[in-house]
């Protein structure tokens, strides 16, 4: 269902709110560079920082710039379950392809918590759900026997999986069948993950080189290891720079180079220090996006 080249996208700030020309310019943008499915209000969209009605703008504006030209997936994750299935209800009622909805933070819920919390927006809602499981972030990791058990229900349809575990799209594969999408939340490993099963990427440097990652994933697709492994190489120092400093301060900034969007963030994320400016500016120039 969801493969190749994602990107998690920024959401352009101005000082007033969401800038919401620019984020309509980024899409289109992101689909002209060969990209092949977006993700709106995820960890990289700051989605801790923007109200539950931004949260709906922002989806909504991402489904209809899109226009179904590549697919969405609107992020609609809580830790309260009943605010997961109010935003995931608007996500399917806004026309998204599917929902990312990232396992409860904060609560520390057991894997049976999880696996109740998923099987009440799944079944409150009749989305595709994509589970967004990031244990750096949320402190729980769902293990791949729960997932597994998710799996059986029909709209639970696949993981975007940020365990940094290159044996996890293995035993995720063996618990929850060849057909579940895996896609991976790491650029920086995302080599091994596909070759562990893997279907691809939802990337925060896709946010300032689509093109490459595009070409990349297009690579392995096509059974050209040699030259995707070659564009990985290349992008590794870009995947460091984009987590000099935390994440998206500097995709913004590298956004901002490009004339994309500004680099405004909200606290308690704040702007880049000369330092990481430096290492986002030589990075991007080693890979070819600055003169």
């Amino acid at each position: 269902m969801f493969q190749g080249s994602y990107c998690a996208l920024i959401t352009p700030f101005t000082e007033n709110g969401v800038d919401e020309t620019a984020y309509a310019e980024f899409i289109d943008w992101q689909i002209a560079q060969g990209t092949d499915g977006v993700i709106a209000c995820g960890t990289t969209g700051e989605s801790p920082t923007v109200s539950h009605e931004e949260n709906k703008r922002v989806n909504e504006l991402a489904v209809k710039t899109a226009n179904g030209r590549v697919p969405v997936l609107a992020g609609t994750g809580s830790n309260n379950t009943i605010e997961a299935i109010d935003m995931t209800k608007h996500a399917a009622s806004i026309g998204a392809d599917a929902a990312l909805v990232v396992t409860p933070y904060y609560n520390k819920p057991s894997q049976e918590g999880m696996y109740q919390h998923f099987k009440a927006v799944h079944d409150a809602t009749d989305i595709p759900i994509m589970i967004y499981n990031i244990p750096g972030r949320c402190i729980v990791d769902m293990d791949p026997q729960t997932m597994g058990r998710l799996a059986e229900l029909p709209r639970i349809v696949g993981v975007k999986d940020s365990t940094n575990d290159i044996k996890r799209p293995f035993r995720t594969r063996e618990a929850c069948g060849e057909e579940f999408v895996q896609m991976s939340g790491e650029d920086p490993t995302v080599m091994p993950f596909l070759s562990m099963g893997g279907h691809g990427c939802i990337s925060v440097t896709c946010n300032i080189a689509p093109g490459l990652l595009a070409e990349m994933h297009d690579a392995w697709a096509a059974g050209n290891v040699a030259r995707a492994q070659e564009l990985n190489d290349l992008l590794m120092p870009l995947h460091a720079a984009m987590f000099c400093e935390p994440s998206p301060a500097p995709a913004k900034y590298g956004a901002s180079l490009l004339g994309l969007a500004s680099e405004r963030v909200r606290l308690p994320i704040v702007p880049l220090g000369d330092g990481a400016k430096h290492q986002v500016r030589e990075a991007m120039s080693t890979v070819g996006l600055l003169a």
